[in-house]
């Protein structure tokens, strides 16, 4: 079977590649190579699928249906893989392959087509959130995990390089928003990184489990902003969107019992961030949207 990267990928990759990259050109032959050490049977490469890894519906020799799942090292698998195993299910689809292979990971399937997306809105904030509130444990002893400091911290950087003509006052107000929040972290907790309501899928175990997690370590309040603007197309089109916006925000706070203001500043600085990125590579549309929701915060 030809594993063809799916063009949500390659586009997506294509954003960040640095030169000299050669990941999505070697990847089929990876994938071939990762299905025959493991004796799976494949079943189709998910279409449109991720923006950062490959994923592959699979059998396992006893008819066990798994994902297959390959991601370029800039994507940090190895730490997806640790905080995996970390959570052992518990919250989080469950990592079938102990050992793996570098950039591979062999997960348990789930109904890839079904997310918490399909549910109306407050039903999915509500099962979202849920989700969420599992996977905020202990980081293991001795973790390797990047902080939320050194990963705002790199952004940070970005931002001051693309922060030109309109954006300059949205950024100036992220960056101290940054600022006093990193000053004094109420809890530190193993984060999932990149949540949002397209990350959680339906699943057999229980009816609702996160995949694909960049994991990071710090407060919660920073996992819970990325949720925050989901559906921001939608809220945007509303005549009421800033008070939805604002709402959520307390809503989201309440139900987590997270600090109120301390989500409304990482959701500030994570719109902003996305804002920024999505001006750099000439995705203007969304770039429009981000900062206009992040005005509103």
């Amino acid at each position: 079977m030809a594993f063809e990267p799916p063009q949500r990928l390659v586009r997506a990759l294509g954003e960040t590649a640095p030169d000299g990259d050669d990941w999505l050109e070697k990847l089929p032959t990876a994938a071939q190579q990762a299905v025959a050490l493991r004796e799976l049977t494949v079943e189709r490469v998910q279409v449109p699928g991720g923006r950062s890894s490959l994923v592959v519906l699979v059998r396992r020799t006893d008819g066990t249906p798994a994902v297959l799942k390959l991601a370029p090292p800039r994507a940090r698998p190895q730490s997806e893989r640790v905080a995996l195993a970390h959570w052992g299910g518990r919250g989080a689809v469950q990592l079938l392959d102990g050992a793996g292979g570098e950039g591979v990971l062999l997960l348990e399937r789930l109904h890839p087509d079904v997310s918490v997306r399909s549910l109306p809105e407050a039903k999915a904030l509500l099962e979202a959130a849920g989700a969420l509130r599992r996977l905020w444990v202990e980081p293991p002893g001795g973790h390797v995990f990047e902080t939320v400091a050194e990963r705002t911290g790199r952004q940070a950087e970005a931002m001051k390089a693309g922060a030109g003509g309109d954006v300059v006052s949205l950024v100036d107000a992220a960056l101290g928003a940054r600022e006093e929040l990193l000053a004094a972290p109420p809890e530190v907790r193993l984060l999932h990184g990149t949540f949002r309501q397209s990350k959680v899928l339906a699943g057999e175990r229980v009816p609702w489990l996160a995949v694909g997690p960049d994991p990071v370590v710090g407060e919660c309040a920073f996992d819970l902003a990325r949720l925050v603007r989901d559906r921001v197309e939608d809220v945007i089109a509303s005549p009421s969107g800033a008070g939805t916006t604002r709402r959520r925000v307390k809503r989201l706070a309440e139900s987590l019992e997270v600090d109120q203001e301390r989500l409304r500043g990482w959701t500030l600085f994570r719109a902003v961030e996305s804002g920024v990125r999505a001006l750099r590579v000439g995705r203007l549309t969304d770039a429009e949207l981000l900062l206009e929701f992040a005005g509103w915060l």
